[in-house]
This record gives C-alpha cells, sequence and structure tokens, in this order.
C-alpha cells in the first residue's frame, strides 16, 4: 500500500521496547528534521499507518496526536494530518539498552525519559541478560544515535563485553548500572560499586546483625548478579567474625534460629518468607532478613522487610543529566540502608 512517499521516512522495530507510537512519532520527527518531509505535505491517514505497519488504530492515531501536542503536526477534520511546523529540533536520539524490565529498572526509565524531556528520541531495547542478543543489537544498530545507554549484566558470556562495547565511539558511551573492565576512550558512567555498598550497609546494620550468629546470603546458582556482592558480604562476614554460607536454593534450606538472610531475588523472598512463617520463631527476633532493592511492598510486609538499595531514580536523573551536559563523568550512586522490623 506504500503509496504515499512519507512510508519512506517511517519505521517500527519491532524488537524495540519503545512504545510503537513514540517510534512513528520520532522517526516523522527525524524526516521533518532532516527536511525529506517539508511544511504543509498531508501524511498517511491512520487507516493506511495501521495497515502498512500492522499496528491498531489507536496506536498509529497516538502517535500523531503525540506530534500535535508538541506542534509538530496539525489536522483539519475529514482530511486528516499535516506537517503543520517544520521547525523542530531533536538533537538528542539515544540507544537504551536493559538487561530486563524488573520494578527497578522502570524507575531508573521513568527517570531518564521524564529528565531528557519531550523531544528526545529514546530507542528501548531489552536483551533478557542473554550475551549472543546484546551483541545483535549492539552490532546490527545505526550509528546514527548520538549516545548509547548500556547496562552490562549477562547470565554468562560476557566475559567479552569490552570488546563488542569497544565498537561504540566512546564519546557516545553512558555505561549505566555496572563498570565493566577494557572499555577504551573517554566515556560516561552512572554505577553502583557492588563490593564496597554492601559492605558498608552490613557495616550500618552491624548492630542489629550482633543477635545472630550466622547470615546466608541467597544467589542462585546461575544469576546475573555481579560476583562483587558476594566478594563484599564475605569481607564483611570475615572482619565481623559471622558464621556465612552462600545458597544457592533456598526452597531446599533449613531456617534455624540465630541466622540472618540476605535476598538477591523477588522470587527467593517469598519463599524465603513461606519457609520462615512455617516456623514457631518470629522474623526480626529469632530469624533476621535482609531484601536487595527497595520496594513500596517491603514497606509493610510482615511489619516491614529490611532492606539495602541504590536509588534508582538518582541513577536515571544522573544518566540524563550526563547527556544533556555532553559529560563523560563518572558518577557512583550512593547505597543506603534501610531497617525495618525484619531485622
Amino acid at each position: 500500500m506504500k503509496t504515499n512517499p512519507v512510508f519512506e521516512y517511517l519505521r517500527i522495530d519491532y524488537y524495540s521496547a519503545t512504545p510503537k507510537y513514540l517510534q512513528l512519532a520520532n522517526s516523522l520527527i527525524k524526516a521533518i528534521g532532516d527536511g525529506r518531509i517539508k511544511k504543509d505535505q498531508v501524511l498517511p491517514s491512520i487507516n493506511e499507518l495501521s495497515f502498512e505497519f500492522e499496528i491498531s488504530r489507536d496506536t498509529a492515531e497516538k502517535g500523531y496526536k503525540y506530534l500535535k501536542k508538541i506542534g509538530v503536526l496539525g489536522s483539519v477534520p475529514g482530511k486528516g494530518y499535516f506537517v503543520q511546523n517544520s521547525q523542530v529540533e531533536q538533537p538528542l536520539k539515544i540507544f537504551l539498552l536493559f538487561n530486563k524490565l524488573s520494578p527497578h529498572k522502570k524507575i531508573i526509565y521513568d527517570a531518564f525519559v521524564s529528565s531528557l524531556g519531550e523531544l528526545a528520541s529514546v530507542d528501548f531495547y531489552i536483551y533478557n541478560n542473554d550475551f549472543d542478543f546484546f551483541k545483535r543489537l549492539i552490532q546490527n544498530t545505526s550509528r546514527d544515535y548520538t549516545h548509547y545507554v548500556v547496562i552490562p549484566h549477562f547470565m554468562d558470556g560476557g566475559e567479552n563485553a569490552h570488546d563488542v562495547i569497544n565498537t561504540i565511539p566512546a564519546e557516545k558511551l553512558i555505561l549505566l548500572d555496572k563498570l565493566i573492565p577494557g572499555i577504551r576512550g573517554q566515556y560516561g558512567a552512572v554505577y553502583e560499586n557492588f563490593e564496597k555498598d554492601i559492605y558498608e550497609a552490613l557495616e550500618q546494620a552491624l548492630p542489629h546483625l550482633s543477635k545472630y550468629h550466622t547470615i546466608k546470603i541467597i544467589v542462585p546458582a546461575y544469576t546475573y548478579y555481579p560476583r562483587e556482592i558476594v566478594k563484599g558480604y564475605t569481607r564483611f562476614c570475615q572482619q565481623y567474625a559471622f558464621n556465612y554460607k552462600v545458597v544457592h536454593n533456598i526452597a531446599n534450606e533449613p531456617i534455624k534460629e540465630g541466622e540472618a538472610y540476605i535476598n538477591l531475588m523477588e522470587d527467593d523472598l517469598v519463599t524465603l518468607i513461606e519457609k520462615i512463617l512455617a516456623t514457631k520463631m518470629k522474623l526480626g527476633k529469632h530469624v533476621g532478613l535482609i531484601s536487595y532493592n527497595e520496594t513500596p511492598l517491603k514497606k509493610v510486609i510482615l511489619n516491614g522487610i529490611t532492606t539495602i538499595s541504590t536509588d534508582f531514580q538518582m541513577m536515571g536523573e544522573k544518566t540524563a543529566q550526563l547527556i544533556l551536559e555532553k559529560s563523560v563523568q563518572h558518577i557512583e550512586i550512593p547505597f543506603s540502608l534501610t531497617l525495618r522490623a525484619s531485622l
């Protein structure tokens, strides 16, 4: 059906997590900014867009309404949409690559996009901790982005991640959440210091941990979580003479009085709580619990779950700040302990 020449400049990437209406809007803005689509030019109808890209009419209409809201398009009842303003600026085109979309990553994403403002184009991809998919996405992406924001967490195979990331121009790169060795050039970073963070958080909790003789950390055998977390935990336990154990399967681990647990995964937290409730022991008295990453629900479960967590809102805001200020600064995001009844 490609009768309207505008279709030549529109695209939807079905691998992208960016909403399709925004992909349509961003490609139109780029084409207008490049002078390929002129002022007063009539655009394809909503039905044509829906048919061509196999999207709903609501999605197509949402893209046009978004552009109308920011003053790029106009419309005439019965005749459709046209380019009202060809003087559009969209200096920021960002390739955003997350390992997964968890509640915490959503906080980062929302803060990042909100801080950039409406006229920044963000193409959002998720590689599900799969290094091969991560590699393909970076190798196959176009090189016309102004910035590449990448979270490098992998289940396995990430030993050569630096080689893949080094194909991105350093001045356009921002590493998010984790630093990895071997990246060349001057690039930006907003990151956690995993080993130091957990060590210092446990030090803050020491007066409450002192009632327990053993601290166990639940780390699935197959996980993307950085090994530095276990290093910091082990160093703390050795420094302060706690018995310690890395538990790979909490479902098979007996719960004993005098033990405190640190969980990383939310599924493990549910299993652990169920096992504690099945005993006569009281959480925060006989058994302790610290959960990784703050969520609203942890404030209320069992009178409150103690958490150790980075500031995800700040992480998203600082990443946007690096882009807006054209900075290659490295920013370490603070980590905090929130004490509640579970400890």
